[in-house]
């Protein structure tokens, strides 16, 4: 397809006080491998599943300019990622006013994509390089690289592997160190596959994963790709106001130690801080709270 042209888990996760209900899950499955990479996948969803909504706790300036591909919170700051050849950059952010407080550019011929930090480094995909490129935290010196196979889209981890998601119904994990793929897990709905997996965070032991060209992310089980859950973010920022087809929600960066979860989308104006809400229940019925 053309691509943007211009430890398992037992019992509830909570963000702001909303439960999503989950069950302890298996080892993952075989790996498994779907090529439906054109197919945008939004909705509909198995009734099982919870829908949550969202209520904005706070809203902040962001470079319009930046074509968000990855983003994460350290000690008070975010660290983001922005792609598109000859325009792709690693930044640090002022999360209070968008300031870019420290910047690298990356190579003009890269398409720069996801980003996590893994202890005291930064780690950012790329695109078709297939090849990661590890900065310090502190100064983004280029440290090491990291191979591998196929296309880079989300970047996450759970304290132990790397989490990176491909554009396929698949998260894969690989080895922090060398990049090697360990092993990989089908992402689905009620049975049905969740293609455009984008940007990634490891919240509370769920993947929250943007799907691409949609304002909706899915909450995924690492231990079996089965999502527990979605957060629908339609009217977050309002279809009118985006004149750029490709300005879609991408970009999750969660805040342990003070349980905030914030978002954006390429080349929007805006970071929200953002609650959960409790799930919308089916007609008839009361959600559970």
């Amino acid at each position: 397809m053309t691509r943007r042209t211009p430890a398992s888990v037992a019992g509830c996760l909570l963000i702001s006080a909303v439960a999503i209900a989950c069950a302890a899950a298996p080892a993952p499955p075989p790996p498994a491998q779907t090529a439906q990479t054109a197919q945008v996948a939004a909705a509909p969803r198995a009734a099982a599943v919870p829908v949550h909504g969202f209520d904005v706790v706070r809203a902040y300036p962001h470079d319009s300019a930046a074509f968000t591909q990855g983003l994460v919170y350290r000690d008070g700051f975010l660290y983001e990622s922005t792609g598109l050849q000859g325009q792709s950059t690693l930044r640090k952010l002022q999360i209070d006013s968008g300031r870019v407080l420290q910047r690298r550019e990356v190579a003009p011929d890269v398409f720069a994509e996801g980003l996590t930090i893994w202890n005291n480094t930064l780690v950012q995909l790329t695109w078709q390089h297939q090849m990661a490129f590890v900065y310090a935290l502190t100064t983004f010196a280029s440290q090491s690289t990291l191979a591998y196979e196929g296309e880079g889209w989300g970047l996450t981890h759970d304290g132990t592997r790397l989490i990176m998601s491909d554009g396929n119904a698949v998260l894969r994990f690989l080895d922090p160190t060398s990049g090697r793929e360990t092993g990989r897990v089908p992402v689905t709905d009620g049975g049905r596959p969740i293609v455009d997996l984008n940007e990634l965070e490891f919240v509370r032991g769920f993947v929250y994963a943007n799907v691409w060209h949609t304002d909706r992310i899915a909450v995924i089980d690492p231990a079996t790709g089965n999502v527990a859950a979605w957060i629908d973010l339609t009217g977050l920022r309002p279809a009118a106001s985006r004149q750029d087809p490709e300005a879609v929600l991408n970009g999750i960066a969660y805040d342990e130690a003070r349980d905030r979860l914030f978002v954006t989308g390429k080349r929007w104006p805006t970071l929200f801080e953002i609650t959960v809400r409790p799930p919308v229940a089916p007609a008839g019925k009361t959600a559970a709270r």
